[in-house]
């Protein structure tokens, strides 16, 4: 998983409460269990017509928005089912955080499992994101993982609160098998040791 340090990208406003995962990714395309290839289908029937066609007025398909970083939401994101190919469209999109008021828990887990840094801020400093995200691509925001701090394009800067046991993941790019693997020495002197004892196993 790549690490998550800081990060200075385009924010996409995206007011909607209640996103739910199957606005995230349709159920129609959860056919692999490959981490890659639903970028291309994320926000899929808010983004593009029956016929295949780009709905203009959608954020992600403005020209000022289609190389986003940060998504800036309404309340309750990913609510719904709890399907993992939620946060693999988002990040194969390219987006590595979310902001909110709040978030469904299991997306919310999902996120970080994933390397997507998801950011819970009260009503009145999303709504000054959200504002400031509007003002386009050349309102970059920046986001510190490590000072735990979101930077305005206008200098404002803001303190988030993560568990620290989630933020030493994405420090590091630790997913579940990562963080298995930090262990590797420790599970192969067990393994040497058993083996030794019951040869017959």
């Amino acid at each position: 998983m790549e690490k998550f340090e800081k990060l200075q990208g385009i924010a996409a406003p995206m007011p909607l409460v209640n996103i739910d995962t199957d606005m995230i990714i349709p159920k129609v395309f959860l056919k692999s269990i490959q981490r890659t290839g639903f970028g291309k289908n994320l926000f899929d029937e808010m983004r593009y017509n029956r016929d295949g066609t780009e709905i203009e007025d959608f954020v992600l398909n403005k020209p000022q928005y289609r190389d986003a970083e940060i998504l800036i939401a309404g309340d309750n994101f990913g609510c719904g089912s709890s399907r993992e190919h939620a946060p693999w469209a988002i990040a194969d999109f390219g987006i590595k955080c979310v902001v909110s008021t709040s978030f469904a828990d299991i997306f919310f887990n999902n996120c970080f499992k994933n390397g997507i840094l998801p950011i819970v801020l009260p009503q009145e400093q999303v709504d000054t994101l959200m504002a400031d995200a509007e003002k386009g691509a050349n309102a970059r925001m920046t986001v510190d993982l490590e000072a735990q701090e979101i930077t305005t394009s206008d200098g404002e800067t803001m303190a988030f609160e993560v568990d620290a046991f989630k933020k030493h993941c994405l420090l590091e790019g630790l997913d579940d098998i990562g963080l298995t693997m930090e262990k590797k020495a420790s599970i192969d002197a067990f393994e040497a040791k058993a083996s030794a004892a019951r040869p017959w196993v």
